[in-house]
């Protein structure tokens, strides 16, 4: 067992010796460049010191290795090989264009419709343009239908009365009862009231003979509503007047004469013999005519 463990523990140092002897034949030669940096009191450059480990490693100095590859005149530089930008006869390299990328390849699908935006704030108002040019004449056009003939577009009518009238407790409808002209029958002579079958402008005129030490006071009608009034005033003379004005109306409106109630005596004129109160109106304009 002794002669055996003393020949185990020979074996593992004669290994260490054989693994780390040239790593401890390095040090005195480091030791000794240390000295002679510090006498020199120079620090080594980086390229220096990458010598030295070339020399140590490979027994070869930089400048011999690029000797050793560097190409003679006419010969091309290896591909592989590179160079320092200090070294002297470096090669110029020429410049790559970027390389140019395909749009259209990159481009993707369409994608959805986005949602609508917001309206956006009205421009101010532009000058009006010039006008543009007449048309053609267009084609005629085809027959309308046929309109109604309960609803012409005429009216007009003028009725008297010849019959004194005195005023009551209440008002009273002034009644004709002599007709002039009642186109299509709009003035109805029981009621002493016109109305209007055809919308439009229409004038009227009403014209009485006062009493004398009586006094007049009459209005003209539409619906239930004074529109004017016909007036005189006590007087020993009697004497005609007269009252006239225009309306528009609508289909259905009434128009008619009305006494005013006895509040003062009232009262208008006329006989049997001679026609002192007449009553009249007529269409100036449908109201379907532009």
């Amino acid at each position: 067992m002794g002669s055996c463990g003393q020949g185990f523990m020979l074996g593992c140092c004669l290994l260490l010796a054989i693994t780390w002897g040239p790593v401890l034949s390095l040090v005195p030669r480091v030791q000794e460049e240390q000295q002679e940096w510090e006498e020199t009191e120079e620090l080594p450059s980086p390229l220096d010191h990458v010598t030295r480990i070339l020399l140590h490693a490979y027994g070869t100095r930089p400048e011999e290795t690029r000797e050793k590859y560097r190409p003679s005149q006419g010969e091309d530089l290896p591909t592989s090989r590179c160079y320092r930008c200090c070294d002297p006869g470096s090669p110029v390299y020429q410049t790559i264009p970027p390389p140019q990328i395909n749009i259209t390849i990159l481009k993707g699908e369409k994608g959805d419709r986005g949602d609508r935006g917001l309206q956006g704030k009205y421009g101010k108002i532009g000058s009006t343009g010039p006008r543009g040019h007449v048309g053609p004449k267009g084609q005629k056009g085809s027959i309308g239908a046929p309109g109604n003939h309960c609803k012409s577009q005429y009216a007009a009518f003028s009725v008297g009365r010849k019959k004194a009238l005195h005023s009551n407790d209440y008002f009273q409808p002034v009644l004709f009862d002599t007709e002039f002209v009642n186109l299509y029958k709009h003035f109805n002579m029981f009621t002493g009231k016109f109305y209007c079958y055809v919308p439009g402008i229409y004038f009227f005129s009403l014209n009485v003979h006062t009493w004398n030490q009586k006094e007049t006071y009459l209005h003209i009608m539409k619906n239930e509503e004074e529109v004017v009034i016909l007036y005189a005033q006590v007087s020993d003379r009697s004497i005609m007047q007269s009252q006239s004005l225009m309306l528009e109306l609508r289909e259905e409106d009434e128009i008619w004469v009305r006494l005013f109630k006895g509040e003062r005596e009232n009262a208008i004129f006329s006989d049997e013999f001679d026609t002192y109160i007449t009553f009249s109106g007529y269409l100036v304009k449908p109201a379907s005519e532009p």
